[in-house]
Protein backbone atom coordinates (compact mmCIF):
# COMPACT_ATOMS: atom_id res chain seq x y z
CA UNK A 1 0.00 0.00 0.00
CA UNK A 2 2.64 2.48 0.87
CA UNK A 3 5.72 2.00 -0.68
CA UNK A 4 9.34 4.93 -1.57
CA UNK A 5 11.63 6.78 0.39
CA UNK A 6 10.96 10.83 0.14
CA UNK A 7 13.17 13.54 1.85
CA UNK A 8 11.23 16.55 3.47
CA UNK A 9 11.68 19.03 6.01
CA UNK A 10 9.12 20.76 8.78
CA UNK A 11 8.77 23.98 8.35
CA UNK A 12 8.14 26.55 11.57
CA UNK A 13 5.17 24.97 13.27
CA UNK A 14 6.43 21.42 12.97
CA UNK A 15 4.37 20.59 9.78
CA UNK A 16 5.50 18.38 7.10
CA UNK A 17 4.21 17.52 3.57
CA UNK A 18 3.15 14.02 2.79
CA UNK A 19 4.86 12.94 -0.62
CA UNK A 20 2.19 13.76 -3.70
CA UNK A 21 1.74 9.66 -4.27
CA UNK A 22 0.93 9.27 -0.48
CA UNK A 23 -1.53 12.28 -0.76
CA UNK A 24 -2.91 10.70 -3.85
CA UNK A 25 -3.44 7.27 -2.04
CA UNK A 26 -5.15 8.73 0.55
CA UNK A 27 -7.64 10.76 -1.70
CA UNK A 28 -8.68 7.44 -3.42
CA UNK A 29 -9.28 5.83 0.28
CA UNK A 30 -11.02 8.76 1.28
CA UNK A 31 -8.93 9.57 4.24
CA UNK A 32 -8.30 12.73 6.06
CA UNK A 33 -7.66 11.18 9.41
CA UNK A 34 -4.26 9.33 10.37
CA UNK A 35 -2.70 8.24 13.72
CA UNK A 36 0.87 8.82 14.60
CA UNK A 37 2.60 7.37 17.56
CA UNK A 38 5.94 6.09 18.65
CA UNK A 39 7.65 3.50 15.97
CA UNK A 40 10.03 1.06 16.67
CA UNK A 41 13.60 1.45 15.92
CA UNK A 42 13.47 5.41 16.84
CA UNK A 43 11.02 6.75 13.89
CA UNK A 44 7.03 7.37 14.24
CA UNK A 45 4.57 5.48 12.37
CA UNK A 46 1.67 6.80 10.76
CA UNK A 47 -1.32 4.35 10.05
CA UNK A 48 -4.80 5.08 7.93
CA UNK A 49 -7.85 4.23 10.00
CA UNK A 50 -8.33 0.86 8.45
CA UNK A 51 -4.83 -0.38 9.46
CA UNK A 52 -5.09 1.41 13.12
CA UNK A 53 -7.90 -0.33 14.04
CA UNK A 54 -6.37 -3.70 12.72
CA UNK A 55 -3.50 -2.83 14.88
CA UNK A 56 -5.69 -1.87 17.91
CA UNK A 57 -7.48 -5.29 17.97
CA UNK A 58 -4.45 -6.93 17.76
CA UNK A 59 -2.46 -5.11 20.67
CA UNK A 60 -5.68 -4.87 22.70
CA UNK A 61 -6.11 -8.98 22.54
CA UNK A 62 -2.67 -9.51 24.15
CA UNK A 63 -2.69 -10.88 27.51
CA UNK A 64 -3.43 -7.89 30.39
CA UNK A 65 -1.27 -10.26 32.73
CA UNK A 66 1.86 -9.91 30.95
CA UNK A 67 4.34 -7.65 32.03
CA UNK A 68 5.92 -6.80 28.59
CA UNK A 69 2.30 -6.86 26.73
CA UNK A 70 0.93 -4.00 29.62
CA UNK A 71 4.57 -1.60 28.83
CA UNK A 72 4.32 -2.00 25.49
CA UNK A 73 0.70 -0.94 25.13
CA UNK A 74 1.01 2.13 27.59
CA UNK A 75 3.91 3.29 25.55
CA UNK A 76 2.71 2.52 22.03
CA UNK A 77 -1.08 3.79 22.67
CA UNK A 78 -0.40 6.49 24.74
CA UNK A 79 1.86 8.12 22.31
CA UNK A 80 -1.08 7.87 19.86
CA UNK A 81 -2.88 10.54 18.48
CA UNK A 82 -5.78 11.05 15.45
CA UNK A 83 -4.34 13.75 13.22
CA UNK A 84 -5.84 15.21 10.09
CA UNK A 85 -4.16 16.23 7.10
CA UNK A 86 -4.69 19.54 6.30
CA UNK A 87 -5.87 20.69 2.70
CA UNK A 88 -2.58 21.15 1.44
CA UNK A 89 -1.40 17.55 2.27
CA UNK A 90 0.12 18.57 5.66
CA UNK A 91 0.59 17.04 8.92
CA UNK A 92 1.69 18.40 12.44
CA UNK A 93 3.96 16.50 14.45
CA UNK A 94 3.24 16.55 18.25
CA UNK A 95 6.16 18.21 20.04
CA UNK A 96 6.39 15.18 22.18
CA UNK A 97 6.96 12.62 19.00
CA UNK A 98 9.38 14.95 17.92
CA UNK A 99 11.23 15.01 21.07
CA UNK A 100 11.38 10.97 20.88
CA UNK A 101 12.16 10.73 17.42
CA UNK A 102 14.89 12.96 18.09
CA UNK A 103 13.62 14.59 14.75
CA UNK A 104 15.43 17.80 13.60
CA UNK A 105 14.37 19.68 10.92
CA UNK A 106 15.34 17.18 7.56
CA UNK A 107 13.06 14.08 7.57
CA UNK A 108 12.93 10.83 5.69
CA UNK A 109 9.26 9.61 4.64
CA UNK A 110 9.32 5.61 4.35
CA UNK A 111 6.33 3.68 2.57
CA UNK A 112 6.03 0.01 4.52
CA UNK A 113 3.42 -1.26 2.65
CA UNK A 114 0.82 -1.21 5.56
CA UNK A 115 2.13 1.77 7.65
CA UNK A 116 4.16 5.51 6.66
CA UNK A 117 7.41 5.85 8.84
CA UNK A 118 8.76 9.04 9.96
CA UNK A 119 12.72 9.47 10.44
CA UNK A 120 14.89 11.98 11.98
CA UNK A 121 17.49 12.16 8.54
CA UNK A 122 20.74 11.43 10.61
CA UNK A 123 18.97 8.45 11.97
CA UNK A 124 17.53 7.13 8.46
CA UNK A 125 20.86 7.37 7.11
CA UNK A 126 22.97 5.62 9.96
CA UNK A 127 19.78 2.95 10.05
CA UNK A 128 20.88 2.28 6.09
CA UNK A 129 24.02 2.58 6.21
CA UNK A 130 23.94 -0.14 9.07
CA UNK A 131 21.97 -2.71 7.47
CA UNK A 132 21.99 -2.16 3.83
CA UNK A 133 24.71 -4.63 3.78
CA UNK A 134 22.76 -7.41 5.92
CA UNK A 135 20.17 -7.57 3.00
CA UNK A 136 20.73 -10.34 1.41
CA UNK A 137 21.09 -12.43 4.66
CA UNK A 138 18.00 -11.18 6.65
CA UNK A 139 16.52 -12.57 3.45
CA UNK A 140 18.20 -15.65 3.71
CA UNK A 141 17.17 -16.00 7.24
CA UNK A 142 13.43 -14.80 7.07
CA UNK A 143 12.89 -16.81 3.59
CA UNK A 144 14.36 -20.42 4.57
CA UNK A 145 12.46 -22.80 3.16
Amino acid sequence: MWYGEYSHTLDTKDRFILPAKFREKLKKLKQTKLYITRGLDGCLSLYVEKEWKKLEEKLSSLSFTKQQSRFFNRLFFSGATEIETDTQGRITVPEYLKEFAKINREIVIVGIVNRIEVWDKVKWSKFYQDNKKRFEEMAENLFET
